[in-house]
């Protein structure tokens, strides 16, 4: 009998960056997401194969469970079925493999009864948008993976990764949530943020991904008053939780984005890109690649796609 899990994505509305460090973000689900279906099959083995929006396999690999003595979970050779594969797409294909076999270890880990059973696995994953978008293809695999493996999924995204967790709190909620770190321990709260003016917010693709881990890395090779700087951000996520205005809205976001800009010692994307936008725009997660929120009117959809951004949702298309 199939099981299937089906996880979130997610967008970081407030609290870039400085979320790691305690402040108070607010974040929303987004209607895209995983899916994980397991199957049993006789064998000893865990075969994994991996579907983009398209249903196009972008990964496949079987592990060996339990054979003559050979490391649990090894990757057993096989003939790539791939298309269009490359020296670089089977590389890759190897980084992912091994990727996902250490989460696979992580969560045996912290429930050593996982994959004991008899059978083995046929594990179909499934997403319903485009990898590059950056929705969370990693944090929505790992919340699969723990609701599979009964383990708990922020344990499971630190002990295989890092971030602040606030990715795979999104993937638990159907609401958007304020998430914040409080002594190393995460705390979600579902908030009702339904702003009357969400007609005339999108949310636009840059055409590029952004990895987090490099952000990341920026940001913590910064000098930092947190304690002067989180007081701000928390400030501002709430109170663009009860917005009832988008110029308040607008004034809001560029608060935030100038913030975080002094930080960074990088410009806003709006300065950078949009100096003519009317409106306000507003970085999401890692500055610099995936998607961004822009406030607007009924005009800036077309704006964008005028300047090549053909990825453009809007607010009540994408959230939750």
């Amino acid at each position: 009998m199939t099981t299937s899990f089906y996880s979130n994505g997610k967008l970081l509305i407030t609290g870039e960056y400085l979320v790691l460090d305690g402040a108070l973000s607010l974040a929303v689900p987004t209607v895209y997401g995983q899916s994980l279906a397991v199957n049993p099959i006789p064998s000893r083995q865990l075969t994994w194969k991996s579907l983009d929006e398209k249903g196009k396999v972008w990964f496949q690999e079987t592990y060996d469970l339990q054979a003559n003595g050979t490391p649990f979970l090894s990757p057993l050779p096989t003939t790539r079925s791939l298309e269009n594969d490359t020296d670089s797409s089977l590389k890759n294909n190897e980084t992912v493999a091994n990727t996902l076999q250490s989460i696979l270890l992580e969560a045996k880990k912290l429930n050593p009864s996982f994959l004991e059973d008899e059978n083995g696995y046929e594990i179909t994953t499934s997403l319903n948008f485009p990898r590059e978008w950056g929705l969370g293809t990693s944090s929505t695999l790992i919340n699969n993976i723990a609701q599979w493996a009964k383990v708990d999924a922020f344990t499971l995204l630190w002990n295989s990764f890092s971030g602040s967790g606030y990715d795979i709190a999104c993937a638990q909620h159907n609401s958007p949530i304020t998430y914040q770190l409080k002594n190393s321990k995460p705390i979600a709260i579902t908030v009702p943020f339904d702003p009357s003016f969400k007609n005339e917010l999108y949310f636009v693709h840059l055409n590029k991904k952004q990895n987090s881990r490099d952000g990341i890395a920026a940001y913590k090779s910064k000098e930092i008053d947190l304690f002067t700087v989180i007081p701000k951000i928390n400030s501002i996520s709430k109170r663009i939780q009860t917005c009832t205005k988008r110029t308040q809205f607008e004034k809001l976001i560029h608060k935030h984005e100038a913030i975080i800009s002094e930080i960074l010692d990088i410009p806003p994307i709006q300065e950078q890109l949009f100096p003519d936008f009317k409106g306000a725009i507003k970085s999401l997660g890692a500055w610099g690649g995936d998607f961004i929120l822009a406030a607007g009117n009924k005009n800036t959809a077309q704006y964008f796609r005028d300047k090549g951004y053909t990825t453009v949702i809007p607010y009540p298309k994408m959230v939750r």
